[in-house]
């Protein structure tokens, strides 16, 4: 019985007349995904299975595979093969909406997990951005998000304490945003958002469950209330291929 998405046909020698090998199974599959015949969260063949369907060198089809790996198309799981990336989610970082906000409102379903939270002293840098002496202390909290049950981020999030002395106390597994600005009135009214692609190595792979040096997009936020201050500096590692960043702006005369 062929499966729904037919397998099959990515695993039969692609048409490498008009280039390298590498290229022509990239394309064979990438067009399979761009057509809906592989949907998203599908299992892709194994490399052993890519081999015997088509012939080609283990070596270049991990070429074919990591291309489409950067490209944000498919993905690695841990000892369990390669998939088909979900769509991602679209992140205005102009916005102070929360996780768990934006997600739902393009009808997803997100998920935060604290992983650590803790009192620390200011290092020389942390107490610059949060203009406090050095040593004083500062609340950081370690985060792991999920998309529809997918590890998609993990974040660091320094918040200063004089603005919520308490916050440790409370559970962060759902919207850090609404419980500052319930809980203690504070309100956002300026980001500084500062992107740039990265390796995912360390605490960020394994927290993400992916390879070191998995590609990955570090997002740092710093968020300033109306006098200024610095409400939460977060760090957040991100897949690259889970996050759309798009940002609307009207262009004044």
């Amino acid at each position: 019985m062929r499966p729904k998405t037919d397998l099959m046909d990515i695993t039969r020698a692609p048409d490498a007349s008009d280039g390298p090998q590498y290229i022509a199974l990239r394309d064979q599959i990438a067009l399979n995904i761009e057509m809906g015949r592989l949907k998203p969260g599908t299992r892709l063949p194994s490399e052993r299975q890519f081999q015997t369907g088509t012939g080609t060198a283990r070596g270049t089809i991990r070429e074919a595979l990591f291309l489409l790996e950067a490209e944000g198309l498919i993905y690695r799981r841990d000892r369990s093969g390669w998939y088909v990336s979900p769509p991602a989610v679209t992140y205005d970082p102009t916005r102070w909406a929360g996780f768990m906000t934006y997600v739902r409102e393009q009808g997803r379903k997100p998920g935060t997990e604290t992983l650590h939270k803790h009192s620390v002293p200011a290092s020389s840098g942390l107490a610059d951005i949060f203009r406090v002496a050095p040593g004083a202390p500062l609340h950081v909290i370690d985060r792991r998000r999920t998309i529809d049950g997918r590890p998609v981020l993990v974040e660091r999030i320094t918040v200063d304490p004089a603005l919520a002395p308490d916050l440790l106390a409370h559970s962060l597994d759902g919207s850090l945003t609404h419980i500052l600005t319930t809980v203690y009135g504070v309100t956002v009214t300026r980001n500084r958002v500062d992107m740039r692609p990265c390796a995912l190595v360390r605490d960020a792979a394994d927290g993400l469950g992916v390879k070191s040096g998995t590609p990955g997009l570090l997002v740092v936020r710093t968020s300033f209330d109306a006098q200024g201050r610095v409400v939460e500096y977060d760090q957040e590692y991100w897949r690259h291929d889970a996050i759309r960043v798009h940002v609307d702006l009207t262009v004044r005369p």
